[in-house]
């Protein structure tokens, strides 16, 4: 029986399959289902973890369909870390015939915006997630419990100063609209005070309709948004010829699903200067 563990501040332990833990040479095989989540597992894990981050660079973690190979590798695994909530349908199903601890972290965040997987987008969430993972790999490995909890602590604070640098960054601006490609930004706008303002919903493959183009190119023009941000990685025909018709420029803010130089804090700040920039933050 799979021995299934949502990652919280207190963990949930339902059944165990095994009391032993890790590889032929002691560490602990981790399946992490993209990339955010793999950050989480290689800050926490350090050397005491073999870490496979499924999702290889290029592919979008909602597309990605796992070989047979690396179906082989979920199910032997002695963790999987995975979104969950559908977010990447085919990686959750092989999940459930995992032999080791399954833990779907988006199932522990209090007040969830319905239907929005982009959790990782609010620091203070990963800041939280890495306690929980830092929990998790204590109880499955509790011979290195201290190691990992203190890795836990020490990027728990490095999330909680990245958040203390947006919040000051972003205080005094001359604008609080950011225009987006569809709707993955709502964690990091409730963060921060921010109004997003999607040209469609969170499907990332919707299209928008002529008449929602013509409503947010008004909106443009009449709060002074001076551009419109689109994700670096899907067609922006839609954003393109919105910044055309309302004569502003186009900004990539990345969504962070796929690696990034300088890893995931490194990508956020990157995002905060974009966001600065096109605020008119002071």
């Amino acid at each position: 029986m799979v021995r299934r563990i949502v990652a919280a501040m207190a963990l949930l332990v339902l059944a165990a399959c095994s009391p032993d833990a890790g590889d032929d040479d002691g560490r602990v095989d981790v399946v992490a289902s993209f990339f955010p989540l793999a950050e989480l597992v290689r800050h926490v894990g350090g050397d005491d973890v073999v870490l496979h981050d499924l999702t290889p660079p290029g592919v979008e973690p909602h597309d990605f369909e796992p070989s047979s190979r690396e179906v082989d590798r979920i199910e032997d695994a002695d963790v999987v870390v995975t979104l969950g909530d559908g977010f990447q349908p085919a990686i959750e199903q092989a999940s459930e015939r995992a032999t080791g601890h399954v833990a779907e972290l988006i199932d522990v965040i209090p007040d969830r915006r319905p239907g929005d997987p982009h959790i990782w987008l609010d620091p203070t969430i990963m800041a939280s997630l890495a306690v929980s993972i830092g929990e998790l790999l204590a109880e499955v490995d509790p011979a290195n419990a201290e190691a990992y909890r203190t890795r836990a602590a020490a990027y728990a604070d490095e999330l909680r100063a990245l958040d203390a640098e947006y919040e000051t960054r972003l205080t005094n601006c001359e604008r609080r609209v950011i225009v987006t490609t569809h709707d993955a930004f709502g964690y990091l706008a409730r963060r921060y005070g921010l109004e997003q303002q999607p040209l469609t919903g969170l499907s990332p493959e919707a299209e928008p309709d002529p008449k929602r183009l013509a409503e947010l190119a008004d909106l443009v023009r009449s709060r002074g948004v001076t551009t419109v941000f689109t994700e670096g990685t899907e067609e922006s025909k839609a954003a393109d010829a919105l910044a055309r018709e309302a004569g502003v420029r186009t900004a990539v803010l990345s969504t962070l699903e796929l690696p990034v130089e300088g890893g995931y804090i490194g990508g956020m700040r990157a995002n905060l200067a974009v966001l600065a920039e096109a605020l008119g933050c002071r």
